[in-house]
């Protein structure tokens, strides 16, 4: 399953300083972690998990395979965009092909560093973004709703349902409200998303901060955090600038750089696993001689749907998963132990998949 994470702000915030490191990372883990670049603007990188190793110890297995998230490097915004200012269009064009969007604010103070608007304000700065997406999601809409209200009037139950979705929307954006803020049915949220509104997308805060401030924050990112428990959205404090020299080191020297700054891991591992956790998503394994390998799905799926993502052919003929809890699985070093301790289950199409799990599927043709 691909899952793009879109990495946007306002121009000199550190947002491509912040890619790049991502992709140096990236390329950095080579050796076990394949990077692929599909264009100069979009990283392929493995979402860090430590239990991983842990499983391929037990079950000897020759390789580590880690699930995967894709960061795409947005093209910058300026006021504007929804208008096609700067590269507004491109810029708009991009995000719609996100599921999240990872959103860069400024938190440094630094005389050689311009900012776009001449002052340093995290939090106007993302409103900018925001008010700029929730210009861009009304024209869209109201460009939408005229036809479909004629059909409405005709009696057509789909464009009636449509046409009441959409109002929801376009009535929260003409309070300067997101589209995310829609109270919905569950059986509502599927057709709201594929109305494509930039503003529906789940956000992560970036906190770009100055080496002094990566290990504790300052003001600045304070403020951004508040916003963010306001609005039920992630946070994360990075320095990109930090993350760049940790990417250009040698792997042996990375710990005792970060332990000098007072952090205990790169922000980037943070911030992966913040856009991976920002997008609902579960992590189940797979563990054996061959590999041991993470797979990824949404919170809430069953066990068939488990199956599907390792192929489409598992979930068609799925009878039972078997699987053992990651806690058990270590704990009685391995399968076979796990079978012995009584933490062995054969669960059916309706089990929910929990993240940790280690699963072997059986299937029928």
């Amino acid at each position: 399953m691909g899952f793009k994470c879109g990495i946007v702000g306002l121009p000199n915030v550190g947002k491509s300083t912040l890619f790049n490191a991502l992709t140096q990372t990236a390329a950095a883990q080579a050796a076990n972690y394949p990077f692929c670049t599909i264009d100069p603007n979009v990283g392929d990188v493995a979402v860090p998990d430590a239990r991983l190793a842990k499983l391929a110890a037990i079950a000897g297995s020759a390789e580590i395979v880690p699930t995967r998230i894709t960061f795409v490097d947005i093209a910058g915004l300026v006021r504007g965009a929804s208008k096609g200012e700067g590269l507004g269009n491109q810029f708009l064009a991009n995000i719609r092909e996100v599921d999240a969007i990872a959103h860069v604010v400024r938190c440094f103070e630094d005389g050689d560093v311009t900012h776009v608007e001449g002052r340093i304000d995290p939090v106007g700065d993302a409103e900018t973004v925001e008010t700029e997406l929730m210009l861009a999601d009304l024209d869209s809409l109201e460009r939408r709703i005229v036809p479909l209200e004629k059909k409405a009037k005709s009696g057509e139950k789909e464009a009636k349902a449509q046409l009441a979705l959409m109002m929801k929307a376009a009535d929260l954006l003409r309070q300067g409200r997101p589209a995310r803020e829609a109270a919905l049915l569950q059986e509502e949220r599927e057709p709201f998303r594929q109305l494509g509104l930039l503003t529906q997308k789940p956000v992560l805060y970036v906190c770009n901060v100055d080496e002094a401030s990566a290990a504790h924050g300052n003001a600045h990112t304070a403020r951004v955090e508040e916003k963010a428990r306001r609005e039920g959205a992630g946070c994360v404090v990075i320095s990109a600038r930090i993350e760049e020299e940790v990417a250009q080191l040698p792997h042996g020297e990375q710990e005792e750089f970060l332990m000098h700054l007072g952090l205990d891991e790169p922000g980037l591992n943070r911030l992966i696993r913040a856009g991976y956790a920002l997008l609902g998503l579960v992590t189940f394994f797979t563990a054996g001689p061959k590999e041991a390998r993470a797979w990824t799905v949404t919170s809430g799926a069953r066990a068939p749907q488990a199956a599907g993502v390792i192929h489409t052919d598992f979930e068609k003929g799925f009878i039972r998963a078997e699987t053992i809890a990651y806690a058990d699985y270590i704990s009685s070093n391995g399968e076979a132990g796990a079978r012995e301790a009584g933490k062995f289950r054969l669960e059916g199409k309706d089990y929910v998949v929990s993240d940790g799990d280690v699963m072997h599927f059986r299937f029928g043709g």
